[in-house]
């Protein structure tokens, strides 16, 4: 068995979480995610100061209150901190360990940078980062140097619990399954304290104040325990096990550099309190190409908020709207400006805050001008000529460059893959030897009608009966969506079509929408094309990474069979 936990689901993660890992109980490995789409563009902002930086500062300052203990413990520590310069962050390593007087050996992972290769590739011009996502076997090449710290640029999320099983277990490339139940694993973990009641549709059945980390017990043939260390907060349920596998996935195919994971075999069950068994995962090959992540800047954009309180809301609104695009000089309108009303007031409030809604303009455009000071004339000047009651939220100002992410796919075998070892060897990763073509999504099995009484119905929110989970995928939302039993199953299944959630979320009107089912999960799982524009750091709409796209949807109300409620 391999007991691989996790300290970090993203670059800002709890502190202390590193130090209550190695502390809380015994582990073999300890992994870190510290890297988003959105990270990827800070850091390259970091690199463009200072060409010596582009990774997780914040990695470094963990290590140095716990590399001596987990040197101590003998667990090996494997992160993908080292973002767009993994050589220096695993030099910055060697010199803490060096300061501190501890004999470690460290090793790193590249060949994900493909920014110097972007004519070559045919990639657009500007970008700030190019990276492909390499897979989990350049970091198993270097736990087998024996490193004690491995640092990885730009590699898939789960590749982190996925190459220490490689190194420990020996699998091989054609060792499909076990590599797809690691897989499964890495994804469960790779999000932190969202395995543990972090983030979860019903978390008022646990106290999650401070839910602990996760950590999976992993098996030669890929099978996992997943678990906790004892005594801390949050649980470790098929719900909340469900919940962190919906997250940011679509369809049954888990397409992954070094194996496609069937996510319509998996099986959960709980074995014990805060224990969910994962088993029966089946791996197919993985595609021929590898996925790469592209930031650039996209332009500058700003907002202005309105407040307005009391009567005549709508009136109100428009009235600003109307004097604002007025007051516009027409060669300095910015490119785009959009209006956003969130009715927030109440009728009669007992507070002036409670009273009011806020409207939202944003503005984009390439030229910082009409996004700063253009902006900031126009909302001014209308200070004792506007609405009744005219105020903002805060001062325009000046405006901010915003980023865009997208995806493009090169062949598997254009990217240089190499394993740095602590002894300064680089070793070549070679891309899988087998690959597979596209290939259709299964659809699911329908489920059969029956088992939920068609009699008596009530207008309730959808969450009474069922949770959710949702994320961003560049500019796609991703919204997972399960059943806590086998009836609820059945009416779910059969009754939340594309059709409907079009209906329950108007916002998704206008959009392709994919519908996967996973039965073994009880879960739907939704991709809404478009709905995040360009992606995180563009700021396309209010929750920009659609983190709270589920709980809407549970929030609105249908009719459900009693039998359920």
């Amino acid at each position: 068995m391999l007991r691989v936990g996790n300290a970090s689901g993203f670059y800002g993660d709890r502190f202390s979480a590193m130090r209550e890992m190695l502390t809380g109980g015994p582990l073999d490995v300890l992994t870190g995610d510290y890297l988003a789409e959105l990270t990827m563009l800070i850091l390259a902002r970091d690199r463009l100061k200072d060409p010596s930086l582009g990774y997780a500062k914040t990695f470094l300052r963990q290590l140095e209150e716990c590399l001596g203990l987990a040197l101590e413990r003998g667990v090996r520590i494997v992160v993908n901190a080292g973002g767009l310069n993994p050589a220096r962050l695993a030099d910055a390593v060697r010199e803490l360990a060096k300061s501190q007087g501890l004999d470690l050996a460290v090793g790193h992972v590249e060949g994900d940078d493909l920014l110097p290769r972007v004519k070559e590739l045919g990639f657009p011009e500007g970008l700030l980062a190019a990276n492909a996502y390499l897979g989990a076997f350049g970091i198993a090449e270097c736990l087998r140097g024996g490193a004690d710290v491995v640092v990885t640029g730009r590699v898939t999320d789960a590749a982190l619990v996925v190459g220490p099983a490689v190194a420990h277990f020996g699998w091989g490339p054609g060792d499909l399954d076990a590599l797809a139940g690691a897989v499964v694993a890495g994804h469960v973990l790779e999000c932190g304290a969202q395995a543990t009641g972090g983030n979860y549709a019903f978390f008022r059945e646990h106290d999650v104040t401070r839910p602990g980390f996760p950590l999976a017990e992993l098996h030669p043939d890929g099978s996992s325990v997943i678990t906790k260390h004892p005594g801390t907060g949050g649980a470790v349920t098929v719900g909340t096990v469900t919940a962190q596998l919906l997250y940011e996935t679509g369809g049954p195919r888990y397409l992954g550099p070094d194996v496609t994971a069937r996510l319509d075999t998996v099986r959960l069950a709980e074995e014990g309190p805060d224990r969910v068994r994962i088993d029966g995962v089946r791996g197919e090959a993985p595609p021929a190409t590898l996925k790469a992540g592209l930031n650039r800047l996209g332009g500058h954009r700003n907002e202005v908020v309105f407040v307005l309180t009391g009567l005549d809301i709508e009136a109100k609104a428009a009235l600003v709207r109307r004097q604002f695009e007025e007051g516009l000089a027409a060669d300095r309108r910015p490119a785009e400006l959009r209006w956003t009303l969130a009715r927030t007031d109440h009728a009669d409030a007992a507070t002036e805050e409670a009273a009011s809604a806020l409207l939202r303009l944003t503005a984009r455009d390439g030229d910082p001008a009409r996004v700063g000071r253009e902006l900031g004339r126009v909302a001014v000047e209308m200070g004792l000529a506007g609405y009744p009651g005219f105020h903002l939220t805060a001062p325009p100002g000046p405006g901010a460059p915003y980023g865009v992410f997208e995806a493009a796919y090169i062949g598997a075998g254009e990217v240089e893959h190499t394993a740095v070892l602590p002894d300064g060897r680089r070793v070549s990763v070679p891309p899988a030897p087998v690959t597979a073509t596209a290939q259709e999504e299964p659809e699911g099995e329908e489920v059969e009608a029956g088992g939920v009484d068609p009699g008596p119905t009530r207008r309730a929110p959808l969450g009474l009966v069922a949770g959710a989970r949702s994320g961003d995928k560049g500019g796609d939302a991703n919204l997972g969506v399960w059943a806590r039993d086998e009836a609820g199953w059945r009416w779910l299944s059969r009754t939340l079509t594309t059709e409907l959630l079009r209906e329950l979320l108007p916002e998704t009107a206008e959009l392709p929408i994919t519908r996967h089912l996973l039965p073994n999960l009880r879960a739907l799982n939704f991709t809404i094309t478009g709905l995040l524009g360009e992606g995180v750091a563009a700021q396309h709409r209010f929750d920009p990474q659609a983190k709270a796209l589920g709980e809407w949807l549970r929030s609105r109300r249908l009719d459900i069979p009693e039998a359920l409620l």
